[in-house]
């Protein structure tokens, strides 16, 4: 089977964005899964994303829940999973 054949009838794939908000400059917008990085730690606590406001600049840190990181996984966000040292 050819490289042509095996990819034959598919689509090309829409790019990914996430609705987000800044708390600094109450700025909404659209972020790529590229603007966006997702720590996963060994709490609720320790699991968060963050980003850059596109508007103001701020680094901007939120927590994450379940859905939101099945969400944010699922379209294609870089993922870091943090360790405990214990």
């Amino acid at each position: 089977m050819t490289v042509a054949t095996a990819f034959a009838g598919m689509r090309t794939a829409v790019p990914v964005v996430f609705r987000a908000g800044c708390p600094d400059c109450r700025g909404r917008f659209e972020l790529a899964a590229g603007a966006l990085r997702l720590a996963i730690g060994a709490s609720s606590r320790t699991t968060f994303y963050s980003f850059t406001c596109p508007e103001c600049g701020s680094a901007v840190r939120k927590p994450a829940g379940e859905r939101i990181v099945e969400l944010l996984t699922g379209g294609g966000v870089r993922t870091l999973r943090l360790h405990s040292t214990v």
